[in-house]
């Protein structure tokens, strides 16, 4: 109890400003959760699917789109928090140079899974930290999954312990629960490729407790 209660005096001294996450994402809320910081989290009101169909064209980089969305996330909760630090996350896979979107049910996990069967995919992550109704910093970080060669058999077999939770995840995988059971390899940060690059964003929690 006592190191507990010294853990959490140390994390209140220097990064624990009060601040709204904008995001429904259950690994995102863990994460941060986790480690203890002060937040609410409440639901973006922008048109993510519209937004994508109105960037996601040939000429967009997939940075740009996940920093337009991270974007859009944040700035949507902040005009109902005016005063308040309202942070966007939005976390993008690219597969052979295409923009991937979250299977709708476990028939289309099967086929995404099949597609990135013995291959890598790049999962790309922005936050987006908006006070009083302006963006004051953002991040953007990259990593690398790859997943094992699997037999059908194996793929259904995950998807069936899985259940529809792996739908929430653009790769069908969450590496905090069952995913590590089809991945053979990971290159980069593990926090990134759960949703959020966690430690960036506490170094910037850091910084801005020393500012008036």
């Amino acid at each position: 109890k006592i190191i507990r209660f010294i853990k959490c005096k140390v994390i209140n001294m220097f990064t624990n400003k009060p601040f709204i996450l904008a995001s429904s994402s259950k690994s995102r809320f863990k994460i941060l959760q986790t480690v203890g910081l002060d937040f609410k989290s409440k639901k973006p009101t922008c048109d993510e699917e519209l937004l994508k169909k109105k960037l996601n064209n040939k000429k967009t980089k997939p940075l740009y789109l996940a920093k337009s969305l991270a974007k859009e996330k944040a700035k949507s909760v902040a005009k109902k928090y005016k005063n308040k630090t309202v942070i966007g996350c939005d976390t993008i896979i690219i597969f052979n140079n295409k923009l991937l979107n979250k299977a709708k049910n476990k028939a289309e996990a099967f086929l995404k899974i099949k597609k990135l069967n013995g291959k890598k995919h790049k999962i790309i992550s922005v936050i987006s930290v908006f006070k009083n109704g302006k963006e004051v910093w953002s991040h953007s970080q990259s990593s690398t999954v790859k997943i094992r060669k699997l037999k059908d058999t194996e793929i259904k077999k995950y998807i069936s312990q899985s259940g529809t939770e792996i739908l929430s995840s653009v790769g069908c995988y969450q590496i905090e629960l069952l995913g590590p059971t089809i991945i053979e390899k990971t290159t980069g940060d593990f926090f990134n490729i759960m949703g959020f690059p966690l430690f960036p964003f506490l170094k910037f929690l850091k910084k801005d407790s020393y500012k008036t």
